[in-house]
């Protein structure tokens, strides 16, 4: 005859155990998971029977853990975690990336000093900088936005003007 699987007890006892030997209080895990204190003592209570081991020394004031008590909080402690975690990744927003191109002088000395208050208005968005001199595919090279200085007749058709430029012949005086 074949041995019976021992099924694992439902979450909502192990999250009230792991919420009270935590705290070493029902009322304290209790306010915790928004419960009363009987609710939490009678999943303890249900916890230790459908194990067959106490998992609490109950004394006046007070709670203990077990032997059996401690190596169940330790374990219930980290899966529990690693089930948040796991929860996290799979439901936050997922990154939007934008990649910028341009000039290793327009990126170091306008765009980079700009970048942290971009960040604070959009924390979703990761901003990844090709500075290179030369120019790149757009397409081939997955690149949303190049920012570069080209005479008006060589520009791509759909490219937006920025801004122009003005230049001013100087020398330094001892030169005139």
């Amino acid at each position: 005859m074949q041995k019976r699987r021992r099924d694992l007890p439902p979450l909502d006892l192990l999250r009230g155990f792991e919420a009270a030997a935590r705290h070493l209080s029902f009322t304290k895990a209790a306010e915790e998971l928004f419960l009363t204190q009987s609710a939490i003592s009678r999943q303890v209570q249900a916890l230790e029977e459908a194990l067959g081991v106490p998992l609490f020394q109950r004394r006046h004031r007070a709670l203990l853990l077990t032997d059996a008590g401690q190596v169940l909080q330790l374990l219930v402690a980290r899966q529990l975690k690693e089930l948040r975690d796991a929860v996290a990744r799979i439901t936050e927003e997922p990154v939007r990336m934008l990649t910028v191109t341009t000039l290793v002088t327009f990126a170091s000395l306008w765009l980079i000093p700009r970048l942290t208050h971009f960040r604070r208005l959009h924390p979703g968005i990761d901003v990844r900088i090709a500075a290179a001199n030369e120019i790149l595919d757009l397409e081939r090279d997955r690149v949303d936005v190049a920012i570069r200085y080209v005479a008006p007749e060589r520009a791509p058709p759909g490219a937006l003007k920025l801004f122009g430029e003005e230049v001013v012949p100087m020398c330094a005086p001892a030169l005139l």
